[in-house]
């Protein structure tokens, strides 16, 4: 499998300056995943009948705030692929969720950016990515516990937290370099990151 971590240990990160570039780049991901994010919504209604395991897919909302950054490499990409998808699904006919999704889209990419920043946007590795997902998914968790499930039993909410986090890791983080990696092998996105 190609690695994604093109910027070894300690390397000095490009500029933190947005170029109009990377601000398209990371908007056509956002729009993409918005489109994306409304017709998933259906599916993931439909899985309501398996209760906490429906979480399984969660990953599947936190995209954004990992592909996102993984190809623009600038701080902010994974808070503003998040919110720019969260609100092009909001406006998509059949949104279940109204004004709440922008919210959760800023919780989640604010909670990645929170471990890109500790890692001082130098480290790409799956380690780091994993991670950057599973405060993605906690955010996210913590969230939904208190608007979607507040009345649901605590061992019921622990069980959808280890689920979301394991989706978070399999989906989020590995699925985004294995995609990424793809689009870079395809030559969609050469020239951007590192």
């Amino acid at each position: 499998m190609d690695t994604v971590d093109t910027q070894p240990a300690g390397a000095v990160p490009s500029s933190g300056a947005w170029r109009t570039r990377d601000i398209v780049v990371v908007a056509v991901i956002a729009v993409a995943f918005g489109v994306f994010f409304w017709a998933f919504g259906f599916v993931w209604s439909a899985l309501a009948p398996l209760g906490p395991l429906q979480n399984i897919l969660y990953g599947a909302w936190l995209l954004p705030a990992i592909v996102a950054p993984l190809i623009v490499r600038k701080p902010g990409a994974a808070l503003f692929a998040e919110v720019v998808a969260a609100a092009v699904s909001m406006f998509m006919p059949g949104n279940t969720w109204s004004v709440d999704v922008l919210l959760s889209g800023i919780l989640q990419g604010a909670a990645a950016e929170v471990v890109f920043a500790l890692f001082r946007y130098r480290n790409w590795s799956l380690p780091v990515l994993s991670l950057a997902a599973i405060a993605a998914s906690v955010a996210a968790w913590l969230h939904d516990w208190a608007l979607y499930y507040a009345d649901t039993s605590v061992d019921v909410q622990l069980l959808r937290g280890v689920v979301m986090a394991v989706s978070a890791v399999a989906i989020v983080a590995y699925g985004s370099t294995l995609l990424v990696s793809a689009l870079r092998r395809a030559g969609v996105v050469q020239g951007q990151g590192a």
